[in-house]
């Protein structure tokens, strides 16, 4: 079916989508307005950007060295001190045996990426170590990586009715560029700790389960979810051992990922620089791939989100496109409803330079604003209102 085709079915999808999503499920027990804001009140701008600072440490967190397995500990470290109970997923990053539909090694977008629009200016990853002034940073991102055996961290908040079904948050872990990697993603990754920190606090109850992955290898070409999804796929909805009520892999209902959620300063001036200000109407992308075969399912998740957003967000709208390409919700799109969470329209913005700091040394923590870490706060209250709803979070008693 051609582009052309799937947009008219598209537009009705989305009609339908819109009333769907602002619902949960019927078997689901709805999360009640108090529940929900009393939760997304539970989270914290000085701990989301305490956890985007604590990841700094590590630099870029280049996949395959020393600094991305500390860092991977220091992620399992946060979520067992959350009570959420840990595992990891094993895989070999070989890059000359490549799992078929990677990112182009030119850095072109996949198919349904969009049409550029205004003023571009492309942008590449920085591959040159002396373009990092500082000296201390620059050696700790010295370190290249060899093809081998890679890890990535999750831990999974297990429903009480429903646990053989889950809703998976995420984002990636990994970075390149040779600065600290704290928008990208840095950023997303502390949305996830936020929203296991708060799923996983005193007196919070899901009927579905919510599994939290912080993949790696997605700056080599979304390895790492790939292998995820090649793995575990036909593993969905099975007990083991058989009748103990236990799912190592539940079934999954849809995808939430987050990959750089704090810079939203508009296009690029004509002369290519951007503005060192947050534009006034700044908001959060979440996007969906009108081409997948999961389309209707997965417009409808990004209707919910804006939905949520509406409804408990302290600030900045959510907008929606069909246009998810490049993230590691991308292996999942054509088998379960999957969106993307982001400062900017990845196929059509991102890489046309309204992020300077994208695979950058300027990529510090430094770089950001208030109100930069607080747009990422507020991506952090659109999904949290959005599974909190899905999962039917309901919260038991309250904190002392």
């Amino acid at each position: 079916m051609t582009r052309r085709a799937v947009w008219p079915l598209i537009l009705v999808w989305g009609m339908a989508g819109q009333a769907m999503a602002a619902q949960p499920a019927p078997s689901v027990p709805a999360a009640g307005p108090d529940s929900i804001s009393a939760l997304v009140g539970r989270l914290s701008i000085e701990r989301y950007k305490a956890d985007i600072k604590a990841l700094t440490q590590f630099g870029d967190r280049r996949q395959g060295t020393k600094r991305n397995r500390d860092a991977i500990n220091w992620i399992e470290g946060q979520l067992r001190n959350y009570g959420c109970p840990t595992a990891r997923f094993s895989y070999v990053y070989d890059p000359a045996r490549r799992v078929r539909g990677a990112v182009p090694a030119n850095g072109e977008f996949a198919v349904g990426g969009g049409r550029p629009r205004g003023f571009r200016r492309p942008t590449a990853p920085n591959t040159d170590p002396n373009a990092q002034p500082d000296p201390k940073l620059r050696q700790l991102d010295s370190e290249l990586a060899p093809p081998g055996p890679r890890e990535e961290v999750y831990c999974t908040k297990t429903g009480a009715g429903h646990p053989d079904e889950m809703y998976i948050v995420s984002a990636h872990m990994d970075g390149i560029g040779y600065g600290e990697a704290a928008n990208d993603d840095g950023s997303g990754t502390a949305l996830v700790l936020e929203l296991a920190r708060v799923l996983n606090g005193p007196g919070v109850r899901t009927d579905r389960s919510v599994r939290f992955i912080l993949w790696n290898n997605e700056e080599t070409g979304l390895d790492g979810s790939r292998a995820y999804v090649a793995a575990r796929r036909a593993l969905q909805g099975k007990e083991d051992p058989p009748h103990s009520g236990r799912y190592p892999e539940p079934k999954w209902l849809g995808v939430i990922q987050h990959d750089m959620v704090m810079f939203d300063h508009g296009m690029p001036r004509s002369d290519g620089t951007v503005s060192r200000q947050q534009r006034p109407e700044a908001d959060i992308n979440v996007e969906f791939q009108a081409v997948s075969r999961s389309a209707a399912q997965s417009q409808a998740l990004a209707w919910a989100l804006q939905k949520a957003d509406e409804d408990y967000a302290s600030d900045y709208p959510a907008v929606v496109g069909p246009h998810m390409t490049n993230t590691d919700s991308e292996p999942f799109q054509d088998i379960v409803a999957s969106v993307s969470v982001r400062e900017n329209d990845r196929g059509t913005q991102i890489g046309n330079g309204w992020d300077p700091q994208w695979h950058q040394p300027t990529d510090l923590y430094s770089t950001y604003s208030d109100n930069d870490f607080r747009l990422g706060l507020i991506a952090a209250q659109t999904t949290l209102a959005a599974v909190a709803r899905l999962a039917g979070a309901s919260l038991t008693a309250r904190p002392k």
